[in-house]
């Protein structure tokens, strides 16, 4: 079979992508196992990301960013797939995202510079405990008090919590209107930020090198100029406008993981010798892997296919949402089906299958469960 290239690489982002290899190689493997005993990489390991050029790769000089494209990003994310490490890169990115898009001039050349350096971690703050893929129902507000908006409620499940400077938080400001009309974005800047407290590291089936918290708002004060937009109520149709960035985002990790579930099974089936012989010469280990093998194959061309409209303007919200379902259930099936032929080795956590299998599962329920994005796919219909 001919080697498969996707059609938005060129000879820049394959140099980018050996320097990034050879970076994570060197500087996040190493220290992945102590990561994920204290459930967070350490801030040092933010400053040398920023340092070498891994975070906001597709933000222009202008503010601190690499200047690429959107393609730089999608080489960040599938070699830190390809690496097997969970780093909060692309929350960095969605909250990077929202500024360039929302902020004004004086917000971006405030954040963006810190942000790209790495010296300060931001997160996209939606989730509540009682508002999941449901952002309509959050609780979490803001009263406008002179100069200033004060904020209270909690938000749940956010990545990059822990170490996260900069929060780029939802909640109501109006609850006399539709939520739709009451929602609004504030920036919060968090460092010495009275009444603000950040959870324990929660403990996930997966990802656990990746810090995921519980925030806590108590009378929290920050400046109406960290309002994002300018305007009260804009914060829902912002998060609508972004939300399929980040959802086809989750497809690249998902199509790259898948990928390299079959390469690493292909190795092992090779090597495991069952009744004498291979693994790999029983028939039902080749035919799972032909399966395997094909369905990402179809997974990477769909995944190109929408990165490439996407740099083009091009990609609507419906195929965005049939990415991020597909391609998240065809990880799940694939990584599953790598890790029963493991046999028993599969179910080590010393085997990159079984941390495979345990981050994967999330992908199916972050970013709007999959269960809203047939709703998305079936409103077109």
């Amino acid at each position: 079979m001919a080697t498969y290239q996707s059609p938005w690489m060129n000879e820049e982002l394959q140099l980018f992508r050996a320097t990034l290899r050879k970076f994570i190689q060197n500087e996040f493997l190493p220290q992945q196992a102590r990561w994920c005993h204290q459930r967070s990489p350490d801030t040092e390991a933010w400053r040398a990301a920023g340092a070498m050029g891994m975070l906001l790769p597709d933000v222009p000089e202008t503010y601190g960013g690499g200047g690429g494209s959107f393609a730089h990003e999608c080489v960040v994310i599938e070699e830190l797939a390809q690496a097997g490490i969970n780093f909060g890169t692309a929350n960095q990115s969605i909250v990077a995202r929202y500024l360039l898009k929302y902020g004004s001039e004086e917000q971006k050349r405030r954040w963006l510079p810190a942000m790209a350096r790495g010296e300060m971690v931001g997160a996209i703050a939606m989730t509540e405990p009682s508002a999941g893929s449901d952002v309509q129902a959050i609780k979490t507000s803001a009263r406008r008090v002179g100069d200033r908006y004060v904020i209270n409620g909690a938000k749940t499940f956010i990545s990059n919590g822990l170490l996260a400077g900069l929060v780029c938080l939802a909640v109501k400001t109006d609850a006399t209107v539709p939520a739709i009309k009451g929602i609004s974005l504030l920036l919060v800047e968090t460092a010495n930020l009275a009444g603000y407290r950040v959870g324990h590291p929660l403990e996930k089936v997966g990802m656990h090198e990746h810090d995921t918290c519980e925030l806590f708002f108590d009378e929290v004060s920050v400046p109406v100029a960290h309002l994002l937009g300018g305007v009260e109520g804009r914060g829902f149709s912002q998060m609508m406008e972004q939300l399929p960035c980040e959802r086809l985002t989750i497809g690249v990790n998902a199509v790259t993981t898948a990928e390299r579930a079959v390469a690493i099974t292909s190795r092992y089936v090779q090597e495991r010798m069952v009744f004498g012989k291979p693994l790999l010469d029983f028939q039902n280990t080749r035919f799972k892997l032909a399966e395997c093998r094909t369905e990402a194959h179809i997974g990477r061309v769909f995944i190109d296919n929408c990165i490439e409209r996407y740099m083009a303007g091009q990609l609507d919200d419906t195929t965005t949402a049939m990415a991020k379902y597909w391609l998240t259930e065809c990880q799940c099936r694939v990584v599953d089906e790598c890790l029963q032929l493991h046999g028993g080795y599969g179910y080590m956590m010393e085997y990159p299958i079984a941390r495979m299998w345990a981050d994967s599962r999330v992908q199916r329920i972050y970013a709007g469960s999959n269960e809203i994005m047939k709703e998305i796919i079936g409103w077109s219909l």
